[in-house]
This record gives C-alpha cells, sequence and structure tokens, in this order.
C-alpha cells in the first residue's frame, strides 16, 4: 500500500565535516559533478531515506543534488514566491492536501531525478524533495 500522507519514514542523513576516514571508501568512489561556483568550496551531505519520506520546503545556499539509488521528486520556487505549507507537514502531506489546490499559475517547478542524475539548486530557492523509492543521494553544498 502506498505510505500514509501522514507519516514520514526516517531518512538517515551525514551533515557538516565530512569524516573522510571513516567515510574514505565512498569518498574515493565518488565522482562529484564537475560544476563549480568560482570562490566556493563543496561540502557533502549523503542521504539514504525510505519512499514517501522527504524535505519540506526550505532555502539555503547553492548546492546539486545526485541521485545514487532511487528516484526523488522535487519542487522547487524562486526567491521571491514563497511557497504555501505548514512547516510540520511533510512533503508527502502537502502533494496529497495542499498541491490539488493550486493554481496552475502558483505550482512549483518540478522534476524527478533518477540514479546518475543531478540537479544544480541556485541559492535562496524554495524546494522540498520526495523520495518516490528507497534512496541514496548526495547533496554538495557549495559555500
Amino acid at each position: 500500500p502506498p505510505p500514509s500522507p501522514h507519516l514520514s519514514p526516517d531518512t538517515l542523513y551525514f551533515f557538516g565535516d565530512n569524516n573522510l576516514t571513516e567515510w574514505g571508501p565512498l569518498f574515493q568512489r565518488y565522482v562529484p559533478p564537475a560544476f563549480r561556483i568560482p570562490g566556493t568550496s563543496p561540502a557533502y551531505s549523503f542521504g539514504i531515506a525510505g519512499s514517501g519520506s522527504g524535505v519540506p520546503f526550505h532555502w539555503h545556499g547553492p548546492g546539486f543534488s545526485e541521485v545514487i539509488f532511487g528516484r526523488k521528486r522535487w519542487f522547487l520556487y524562486p526567491p521571491d514566491k514563497t511557497p504555501h505549507f505548514h512547516p510540520n507537514e511533510t512533503t508527502l502531506a502537502w502533494l496529497h492536501h495542499t498541491y490539488p489546490t493550486l493554481p496552475p499559475a502558483e505550482r512549483p517547478l518540478e522534476c524527478t531525478l533518477r540514479p546518475g542524475e543531478v540537479l544544480y539548486f541556485p541559492d535562496r530557492w524554495w524546494h522540498a524533495t520526495l523520495n518516490l523509492d528507497t534512496s541514496v543521494f548526495i547533496s554538495t553544498f557549495l559555500g
């Protein structure tokens, strides 16, 4: 059965300073996207997530997200267009309750990333994600 829109299965993230001793074998095999923004340095976030999990709308600095396994749906709004959402509502609940009520002009830009695909998210763009399958992903934050 599909996951309940009120439940948010756990997502395991590794943020912050990367322990390259512990994670060395992963980063030796990982080839980051060849894209760069001058004057920035990458900080990596590695995630493993269940189907139906995701991150509700938020924004931060620029970066990339790459799916290694599974599929991840993205919803994006430019900085000047704040999305309608409740901060304690899961992306899955938002998709079931709010998204269908949005007029076409108020719907977000959206896409689904599959293994090997990369999305660039610009500085201060609102975005939310929904893992359509069990997913493994790496995000590169440029700061």
